[in-house]
Order: C-alpha cells, then structure tokens, then sequence
C-alpha cells in the first residue's frame, strides 16, 4: 500500500515483523517518509518512520489475529499433546488413569506417598512376595516420564526376568524398553549402546561379569535405575575381611550414575546384621558406612526402606489380601546318638576353621565355605552327613597316596559364601555337584601328618553317623511327620485338608 492510503485508525501489517499496530496518529516528513504513533497488540504506544522503500511490505490486516487456516486434525494433535505434557500439574495420579491397572491402597501408598515425594530417590522397596513390586515400579516410571522428570531409565534384573519386566511395562503402561541383547550390541557395535537407547533393560550378570560392558556403562548417565531382585548385590565379611560380590559391586557403581536409585526385594535380609548394613550402603554409603557392631551400630531404614507383610496388605474394601498366614517354630530334642553326631561334627568343623585361619586367603576361604556346607549336611539328615563323611575319607585318602607317591596336584576348585548369590545362574544339580567337590577335597592339612590326623577324625565321625543311620531314628523328620498327620493334613467338615 502507499504512504498516502495510511489513516488513524487502521490496522497494518508490515510495520513491526510479526505483529500487527493500530494507528494512532500520522506525520508527515516531506513526500516520501511518514511517522507513525501505533499501538502493538501487546505493550505501550510506540512511534517508528516509514519510507517509500516500505510500501511493498504494508497492508491492512483483514483479520483480527492470525488466520485459523492450518489442517484442524494437526491443531487438535498439538492441542492434545501439549494438554497430555501438563496434565501432571493437574492429575497427581495421572500414571494410574493412563494405565491398564488397578492398583490396590498399599501400591498407590507406595508411589504416591513414599516414592514420589522423594527427589533424589534412594529408596528400597521391600514388601512380601504378591505385593506387586513390579506394578509399582511401573507406575513410578510412567508418573516420572509424563512429569518429564525422567527421559533416561535403566531396569536392572536377574537374567530370568528380563522379558517378564518388558511385556508387562507394555502391556500394562505402554512403555516401550529395549532388552539389552547380543544382537542389540552387535547393531550398536560403533557407539555406546546405553547413550543410544534411553529405555533399556539389562541382565543383572550381563553386566556385573562383562568389564567392556562396564566400562561402556560409566561413560552414561541415567536419570532412574531400578534393580529387580537386589538381594543379590550382597557384600559378606569373611574372616574379618569385606568380600564384595560383582554383582555388589555394580549395585556400586549404578548408584554413582543415576539421580533416582530403587532397589526391589521381597527378602531384603539374610538374617545376618552386618551383611544387611552393608547392602544398604548401596543407598547411602554415609549413613551405613563401616561394619556393624551389635550395641554400636543401628541399622536404621527410616526414609530409605518400606517392608509390608503379607498380613498388613488389605483391598479398597479393607479385607486381607492374602489368607492368614500362622508361622510357629517347633521345638524337638535330639536322640542321644544324634547329640553326640552334631557336637562331634560342630567341634571338627571349629577345629577346621581355626587351621583354615592360618592359610592364605583364597584356599582359607574356600576350607570355610567347604567346612560351613558340611554344617549345613548335617542339620539334613544322617544320610545326607553319612555320604558327606564318606567321600570326604576318600577323597583325603586318595591325596595321601599321591602326597606319598610324589604325584599330588592341588585342582581343589576355589569358592566362598559368595556362591550363593550366584545361585540363580546354577541348576540345583550344578550347586549340589559343587558344594561335593568342595566339601569332598577342600581342606587345611598341608602335610601326610596332617592329613592322617584328620582322617583319624574323619573316621570316628563317619563310623557315629552311621550308627545314627543304622537306628533308623531321625528325630527331625519323626516330628515333621506327626504334624503333618496331627495338623496340615486334618480335614474341614467340607472334606478339604
């Protein structure tokens, strides 16, 4: 439009990039140059000069704002996007109507009331088997993603559970994870595969075992990593000693990658007070640093640790989730025989442990791990000791003869109580085979002396079992049949056990 056509009252495009002006006034400065006074669409009154040179880029608005010309399904897809990113600001639960679940009062108790208002979260969740852990996990993933709060999650779980973790975050909450796989490695084989997918799923001893895998690892950062199962990242003392697991120690180094920590585990305890402090040294290493000391140390889980048993678990209706569960420890006194088995072998196995205290640390360890196995036959039954006993002689035996022969070789395998934190990665036969081997060849005797005093032993141990044996009195089991007959195996007046 021309200088001359512009007039008080107008609406012009052209004057200011971007917005349209209202003009006020007009002056003229000579015949090719016009001040404005205007009024923008937003702000005060403002004045600029315009020139011949201009004229091809004014004109009058013929709109009141900007034209409503755009695809109308592409309108509602960005309105419905945009209103879906800030609905957390509005739904607190917005995690649970997005969701095919329906969560129960202790999982929303979780998220919502211990989770969520928790940031940085270190925190283990701890409640029984059923609880549901994984749902909440779950909703805590999603409720941090629609919050924006997390775009980087790392699920970390036995080998087992891998799959079981990525159908049920997409059937469930519509969230799609990849499964940390040799295929996914080998397609990501130039880059680092934990930078390149921001939801990922990993095998527990994928990672603790593989130090390329590792070292890839601590080049990432993430925003929430989640352990399923992490019991498993046990640290022990052994013989005054701190024995940390590889699985303990990528509970370590996850925990040094992530701003939100939460680790899952239905038996966060091992009945051992000083190995539970060490694992929750995994949240916060201040806090529980140093080896716990009955009367000294408090392991004290408040703010870090949630546990509900089965029995507080209750529906929206308050009615116990779970039937009632009645636990109660049976005393029975041992048969004479069997007191003099269990004193006998109790004394050989601490004689064991004060000889296997003057070896070195590998073949120290593996004695007292072989030695603590033996224990544990021999609270099984007599056979299970009888057979223990006995080809342990022969197995000492047999090293004898080659220790006299010059022909001795030590091939004895090498393992701690670190074992059975493996024991997932073993079939029962596997673990048994290995505990016989230890069990069978794993000793502190260095020389034929040595080795003829603890076969003397061997044999006044193995001729006792067997006369326990030989009774056929087993006092645990003679128990352990008349409850099952008195009580468990009674009937209700429906004809039900």
């Amino acid at each position: 439009m021309e200088l001359e056509e512009i007039s008080s009252g107008q609406r012009l495009s052209g004057v200011i990039p971007g917005d349209l002006v209202t003009v006020i006034a007009t002056q003229w400065h000579g015949r090719d140059a016009v001040e404005l006074t205007f009024r923008p669409t937003v702000g005060h009154l403002d004045q600029r000069i315009v020139y011949r040179a201009d004229e091809p880029r004014l004109e009058i608005a013929r709109a009141a704002g900007r034209p409503f010309d755009a695809v109308a399904s592409d309108f509602k897809l960005a309105a419905e996007a945009q209103r879906i990113r800030l609905a957390g600001l509005f739904d607190p639960m917005l995690a649970v109507a997005t969701s095919d679940v329906q969560p129960l009062p202790h999982q929303i108790t979780a998220v919502y009331g211990e989770l969520l208002p928790r940031t940085p979260l270190r925190f283990l969740l701890a409640d029984d088997p059923g609880a549901g852990k994984t749902i909440m996990a779950g909703l805590y993933i999603k409720e941090l993603l629609l919050r924006d709060d997390v775009k980087r999650c790392l699920i970390v779980a036995p080998g087992g559970l891998v799959e079981q973790w990525q159908d049920e975050l997409f059937l469930k909450f519509g969230l799609h994870f990849e499964i940390l796989t040799n295929a996914l490695l080998d397609a990501n084989i130039n880059v680092n595969v934990f930078e390149r997918h921001p939801l990922l799923i990993a095998r527990m001893d994928q990672l603790s075992r593989n130090d390329d895998l590792k070292a890839k690892l601590t080049e990432s950062e993430w925003d929430l990593v989640v352990v399923d199962e992490a019991h498993r990242m046990a640290a022990h003392y052994f013989f005054g000693k701190l024995e940390k697991t590889r699985r303990f120690e990528l509970g370590e180094l996850l925990g040094g990658l992530t701003r939100h920590l939460l680790l899952m585990t239905a038996t966060p305890h091992s009945g051992i007070e000083q190995d539970f402090q060490l694992f929750l040294t995994l949240l916060d290493k201040d806090r529980f640093e140093g080896r716990y000391r009955a009367g000294v140390h408090t392991a004290d889980t408040s703010g870090v640790m949630r546990r509900m048993v089965k029995e507080k678990l209750l529906t929206f209706e308050g009615k116990p989730l779970f039937p009632e569960r009645i636990a109660e420890t049976v005393p029975y006194e041992l048969t004479a025989l069997e007191q003099a088995l269990y004193e006998q072998v109790t004394d050989y196995v601490r004689q064991g442990f004060d000889r296997a205290d003057r070896l070195d640390g590998k073949r120290k360890n593996t004695v007292g791990f072989a030695l603590t196995v033996l224990q544990r036959r021999l609270a099984s039954s007599p056979e299970a000791i009888l057979r223990s006993l006995e080809r342990r002689t022969q197995r000492l035996q047999r090293r004898r003869t080659d220790m006299i022969n010059g022909t001795y070789r030590d091939e004895t395998l090498t393992a701690d109580a670190s074992l059975y934190d493996e024991v997932d990665e073993y079939t029962a036969e596997e673990l048994e085979q290995v505990e016989e081997e230890l069990v069978d060849a794993a000793t502190a005797a260095q020389t034929v002396a040595e080795l003829d005093a603890e076969l003397a032993e061997l044999a006044d141990l193995t001729s006792l079992a067997r006369r326990v044996r030989d009774s056929g009195e087993d006092r645990k089991w003679s128990e352990l049949s008349t409850i099952l007959q008195d009580e468990a195996l009674r009937l209700d007046p429906a004809g039900r056990p």
